[in-house]
């Protein structure tokens, strides 16, 4: 077993694990997680629009996007998902209050968006299930995939700011 991919499999299992379990809070309510309910009403106090399908949206790119990137099955789609999911999470939670994780920051989120580029740039390694099975991926796709996710991402912030821009027109 090589360094490179034992490296990348902690990596992996570091940050996937970590989006799953985020995953898990918004959909089970585990680990003192709001559930889905709670993850609804959070998402329309954020003022996404339909609430319900971006919170399921969200919920389940954390969750199956952390999962397949931890055993690293369609590792550059799942690193794509996260990418996306962190542009939101960074653009419309965490970024307005500054770097730092002491006051709710994009420092953490930003280190596992970083990791997900990192593995979605790289590939899973040798100790993955794309690799148990023969999948691989050239640099231009998994390059591609990631800016696809990056845009994702971003046109999704673009969600809330198009909702405010309704509720201002239709109370005027």
């Amino acid at each position: 077993m090589d360094s490179t991919s034992l490296g990348l499999l902690v990596l992996r299992l570091v940050v996937g694990l970590t989006m799953a379990a985020h995953g898990a809070q918004k959909v089970f309510g585990w680990w003192s997680g709001p559930g889905i309910g709670g993850w609804t009403a959070a998402m329309e106090r954020m003022r996404f629009r339909p609430a319900r399908f971006f919170a399921w949206l969200s919920a389940a790119a954390e969750l199956i996007g952390g999962l397949l990137l931890a055993v690293g099955l369609l590792t550059p789609l799942a690193a794509a998902v996260l990418v996306g999911q962190s542009a939101v999470i960074i653009g419309h939670v965490h970024g307005p209050k500054g770097f730092w994780n002491r006051n709710s920051g994009f420092e953490f989120p930003l280190a596992l968006v970083g990791g997900a580029v990192s593995i979605g740039l790289i590939g899973a390694g040798a100790l993955s299930v794309d690799a148990a099975i023969g999948l691989r991926f050239d640099d231009a796709v998994r390059a591609a995939l990631l800016v696809v996710g990056a845009l994702g991402g971003i046109a999704a912030l673009a969600v809330p700011r198009l909702a405010k821009k309704e509720d201002s027109a239709t109370a005027g």
